[in-house]
């Protein structure tokens, strides 16, 4: 609500441009929204909501029209578990909580252990019974949750002796998700100095329905994507937004969808019209953002994007 409350405030002209954010009960509901309320013309979702429609055979080519404009900020998954587990594998039969109906974890995790071809006992109870559970030594084997890091329970709660994260190596089974990891500074008391835990992260999409372009809704679209180019810069470096908008990337892609056409347009035209010779610091400080925390990866990227850039100035 915060990000749609924000893009309502930057994108607001009067007559011209007025977004009208509309709190709702959660992915599905948002989708639905998109596809049937009129009126409604973008929604905020997670990256993996497609998974549920491309298998309903009432969407079949209803869902093939939901593009999206923004990749907005990731969510990563966090697998805790107790100590006897030791892999993924370990928790085939077992049981594993996804929170209560209709949250994240109770929507993504199950789709994420499908697509790792992992067989579990799923329930859907609130996750502060499942840990109490676990640290009884009941039934419940893992949690498995999906918010962007970190987490509040985990900073303030205090654990038996071997209870972990369980890494989640990103694979190509994994459709619609990016690899991530945790670390010290996200978690002191869990994970130690200079140690990470693989896992992977699910983005919130700002997705758009792909009208035919004689339609008014088109039309708007196109004029959010005029307003975005125009104004963005005012969501990452004016005071009184979010922090994360500093990190949102409009070019960044979301795996397993398509952009709308009007956005990748003008992305394609910007990269054409870019200077050829960039700014080494600037490079730098894309690298720290795409990579925080992890000076490897940073000088692995800074590398990658001056050879990008020696290559594009030869051209």
């Amino acid at each position: 609500m915060q990000f749609a409350s924000e893009l309502a405030r930057v994108l607001d002209d009067g007559d011209s441009m007025r977004v009208l954010p509309i709190v709702t009960r959660g992915p599905f509901d948002n989708v639905y929204d998109l596809l049937y309320l009129r009126g409604v013309d973008a929604a905020i979702v997670y990256g993996d909501v497609l998974d549920h429609f491309k298998s309903k055979p009432e969407f079949a080519n209803a869902w093939k029209r939901i593009n999206y404009l923004l990749n907005l900020f990731p969510s990563e998954a966090h697998l805790f578990v107790r100590p006897e587990i030791g892999s993924l594998q370990d928790l085939a039969g077992k049981v594993v909580n996804f929170n209560s109906q209709g949250t994240a974890a109770a929507f993504s995790g199950p789709i994420i252990f499908k697509q790792l071809g992992i067989e579990i006992k799923a329930t859907f109870t609130p996750h502060s019974v499942a840990m109490e559970k676990m640290k009884q030594g009941e039934e419940v084997a893992a949690t498995f949750w999906i918010s962007s890091k970190p987490l509040a329970p985990f900073l303030k709660g205090k654990f038996p002796e071997g209870f972990k994260f369980l890494p989640i190596e990103y694979s190509d089974k994994l459709e619609y998700y990016a690899p991530a990891y945790l670390e010290n500074a996200d978690y002191p008391a869990l994970i130690p100095q200079g140690q990470q835990v693989a896992t992977i992260s699910v983005p919130a999409v700002l997705a758009v329905y792909d009208w035919p372009k004689d339609s008014d809704h088109y039309k708007r679209l196109v004029r959010v994507v005029d307003y975005l180019f125009d104004r963005f810069e005012k969501l990452q470096k004016e005071p009184g937004y979010h922090e994360k908008w500093k990190d949102v990337n409009l070019a960044a892609k979301v795996p397993g969808w398509q952009r709308f056409k009007p956005l990748q347009d003008r992305l394609d035209k910007v990269a054409t019209a870019a200077p050829r010779n960039i700014d080494p610091a600037l490079l730098r400080a894309q690298a720290a953002r795409a990579a925080p925390n992890d000076a490897n990866e940073q000088d692995r990227l800074f590398k990658q994007f001056l050879e990008w850039n020696r290559k594009q100035s030869r051209q």
